[in-house]
C-alpha cells in the first residue's frame, strides 16, 4: 500500500470513527469551544474572563437540563415518533405541587421531594397512556398536555408564585460545594450535580444498561413489530418510558425551584421553554429519533457542549444580544445533530456508540 493512501485510508478511519463515535466527537466538540472561547478571552474580546471558575459556575444550568436530556432520551428510545413536548409544563406544575406541600403545608423536605416526584411521575403516565394504549401520536398528545399543564400551572395559585420563607431558604441548593481531596485546587462545583445529577445519571444508566426492561426498550424503539412477535410487553414498555420521564421532570421542579428561590407557574416555558433544549441535547447526544439507539454519556458530554457554548456566547456580546445568539447556536445545533444522525444512519448503519 502506498504512502497516499496509507493516509487516505487513515483519514477515512478517524471520519468513520468520528460519526461513529458519537462520544469521541463530542469531547472534541467540547475542546474546540472551550479552547475557542479561551483564546478569545485572551485577546479581548469577551466582555468578562472566560476561565475554568466561569465554567463551573455555568454548570449550574446543567444540572435541570441534563435531566431533561435523559428525560426525553427514555421516550425517544421507545421508537413510533416518541417524543415529550411536556416536560417543562410538567416542571412547571410539579413545582407548585412542591410549592405548596414545601412552602405552605408545610411537609417534611424529603416527604414534598417525594410526593413531587410521584406527581411528576403521574403526569408522565397521562401522556404514557394517551400514548401507548390509547395510541395518539406522542407529539399531539404531549403537545396537548402541554398546554393543559402549563395551563394548571399558571391558575392553581392565580398566577402568583408561592415564595415563602421555606423555599427561599432552598437556594442553599444551588450553592458551590469545595470537593474533597483536591478541591483547593480546582473550582467548586454546584451542589446539584451530586444532589440530583449525578443519582439521575447512575440510576437511568443502570435502567437501561443493567436491567431486562431497559433491553426490552431498545428492542421496541428499534423495531416494536418483531418485539411484539417476539412476546415483549410493548404496550407497557412504552408507557413506563413516559412515567419515568414524568417522575425526572418532578425532580427537576425541585432543582428549579431551589435555583429560582421560588415556585413559578412559568418556571419550565418561560422563554424558549425547557423542552426544545432537552431535544436538542438528547438528539445531539446520539439518540437517534426513530428510536433505539442512545446513550447515557452522550446526553451528559452533549450537555457539557450546550452550557460552555451557552456560557461563551454571553460573553462574547454586549447587554441581552447573547441571550438571542443563544437561540441561534441552538437551532443551528439542532439542525447539526439531526443531520449527522441522518448521514450516520445512511452510511453506517445507524450504529453510535
Amino acid at each position: 500500500m502506498t504512502a497516499p493512501t496509507m493516509k487516505k485510508t487513515e483519514r477515512t478511519d478517524y471520519l468513520r470513527i468520528l460519526l461513529t463515535q458519537r462520544i469521541a466527537l463530542l469531547a472534541l466538540l467540547i475542546v474546540v469551544v472551550v479552547v475557542t472561547f479561551f483564546i478569545n478571552d485572551a485577546g479581548g474580546y469577551l466582555t468578562a474572563p472566560y476561565d475554568f471558575d466561569y465554567m463551573s459556575a455555568s454548570l449550574i444550568s446543567a444540572v435541570p437540563l441534563a435531566m431533561l436530556g435523559l428525560a426525553e432520551m427514555l421516550v425517544i428510545l421507545s421508537g413510533r415518533g416518541g417524543i415529550d413536548l411536556s416536560v417543562g409544563a410538567m416542571v412547571s406544575l410539579a413545582g407548585m405541587v412542591f410549592g405548596f406541600a414545601y412552602g405552605e403545608w408545610g411537609w417534611p423536605l424529603w416527604l414534598a421531594i417525594l410526593a413531587t416526584a410521584g406527581f411528576g411521575a403521574f403526569l408522565g403516565a397521562i401522556n404514557g397512556f394517551l400514548v401507548s394504549w390509547i395510541g395518539f401520536p406522542a407529539l399531539i398528545a404531549t403537545l396537548a398536555t402541554f398546554y393543559a399543564y402549563k395551563s394548571l400551572a399558571i391558575v392553581v395559585n392565580d398566577q402568583q408564585p408561592i415564595s415563602t420563607k421555606p423555599i427561599q431558604e432552598l437556594f442553599s441548593l444551588s450553592k458551590s460545594v469545595e470537593l474533597p481531596l483536591f478541591g483547593e485546587y480546582v473550582p467548586n462545583v454546584p451542589l446539584g450535580i451530586f444532589t440530583f445529577l449525578l443519582p439521575t445519571v447512575v440510576a437511568v444508566w443502570l435502567l437501561l444498561a443493567r436491567t431486562a426492561y431497559g433491553r426490552r426498550l431498545y428492542a421496541i424503539g428499534t423495531n416494536d413489530v418483531a418485539a411484539r412477535w417476539a412476546g415483549l410487553p410493548v404496550r407497557d414498555t412504552r408507557f413506563k418510558a413516559y412515567v419515568y420521564a414524568g417522575l425526572i421532570s418532578g425532580l427537576v421542579a425541585v432543582v428549579t425551584v431551589g435555583q429560582f428561590a421560588s415556585a413559578r407557574p412559568d418556571a419550565g416555558v418561560s422563554g424558549n421553554g425547557m423542552a426544545l433544549p432537552a431535544i436538542t441535547i438528547a438528539v445531539l447526544g446520539g439518540v437517534a429519533i426513530t428510536g433505539g439507539i442512545g446513550r447515557v454519556a452522550g446526553v451528559v458530554l452533549a450537555t457539557l457542549l450546550i452550557v460552555w457554548l451557552n456560557a461563551g456566547i454571553l460573553l462574547a456580546f454586549v447587554g441581552n444580544e447573547g441571550s438571542q445568539y443563544q437561540l441561534l447556536a441552538l437551532g443551528a445545533v439542532l439542525v447539526f445533530a439531526a443531520l449527522l444522525n441522518g448521514l450516520t444512519n445512511r452510511r453506517y448503519g445507524g450504529t453510535t456508540s
